[in-house]
């Protein structure tokens, strides 16, 4: 079989030959991916050449049949539009950029976010989107504050109601600790502090959130006593003062159901 423009052979552990698709954009070399036959490598090399042509072809218009996969599509389209090849399918504006999953399901992030994501694949699972960063799976979410099992509209809120939109701008954290959250009560604001064991336990409501977050913080110590063993991350109180923590944490007003539960014996 002759040899077909931008596929090259190669072969597998197992001794089988398959075909590598790439092309050379303003002196950079970019890997098209891999095939199983040959005329399929050099659709997917014509159709990269075609849209590094064309100015008009566009993310949407990707076709799911296409021989190149949706995040070259558009690394090559950024790549030719912005002048930087990202292998990420990330696509870059003046003051943010869209991370790709399909045409039509992105995150919009600010500028100052791109070095990050060039580098840090994302990746869902189970409804959760994460990379992976020095081995550990990192939520996202957690980037900006929110903090897992956080509520929407509870415990933060996008401002402009896209939840894809993870622009510092638009993310507004509304309960800042673990285990603490705000409610009205006769027009004044109070704030619950709770805890998950089996079912979660009210610690107590308070009249500040820094009480709430103290009592939060209580608890856990009250709960490792009795035995308890669950992983608690306690609050970090910054800007308070040792001593001011100390008095805050000595007053602070426990539940009842905290401070005498007894770790249930193992079968």
């Amino acid at each position: 079989m002759p040899k077909m423009s931008g596929v090259y052979t190669a072969k597998r552990k197992n001794g089988t030959i398959y075909y590598r698709a790439s092309l050379t954009y303003r002196a950079k070399h970019i890997s098209l991916g891999s095939y199983d036959d040959m005329e399929t490598a050099h659709a997917a090399y014509l159709l990269a050449g075609r849209v590094l042509s064309d100015p008009e072809t566009g993310i949407y218009n990707y076709d799911e049949h296409s021989p190149l996969l949706f995040e070259k599509w558009v690394s090559l389209i950024n790549f030719r539009d912005n002048g930087i090849y990202i292998a990420n399918p990330i696509y870059i504006r003046p003051t943010f950029f869209y991370y790709y999953f399909s045409p039509s399901d992105f995150f919009i992030f600010d500028s100052d976010d791109l070095f990050y994501y060039s580098s840090h694949k994302i990746s869902c699972r189970g409804g959760h989107y994460f990379v992976a960063d020095y081995g550990m799976q990192v939520n996202i979410m957690s980037r900006y504050g929110i903090k897992n099992y956080a509520v929407p509209n509870k415990d933060y809120r996008f401002i402009n109601g896209n939840s894809n939109d993870f622009r510092y701008e638009n993310i507004e954290i509304l309960n800042t600790f673990n285990g603490v959250s705000s409610f009205y009560r006769k027009g004044k604001q109070y704030y619950r502090a709770k805890i998950h064991i089996k079912g979660n336990y009210t610690i107590g409501v308070y009249d500040t959130e820094t009480k709430a977050a103290i009592a939060y913080n209580k608890a856990i110590d009250i709960l490792k006593k009795a035995g308890v063993q669950k992983a608690y991350t306690p609050n970090y109180m910054e800007g308070l003062s040792p001593s001011d923590y100390a008095d805050i944490y000595s007053s602070v007003k426990i539940s009842p159901k905290i401070l005498n539960y007894v770790q249930p014996s193992k079968p």
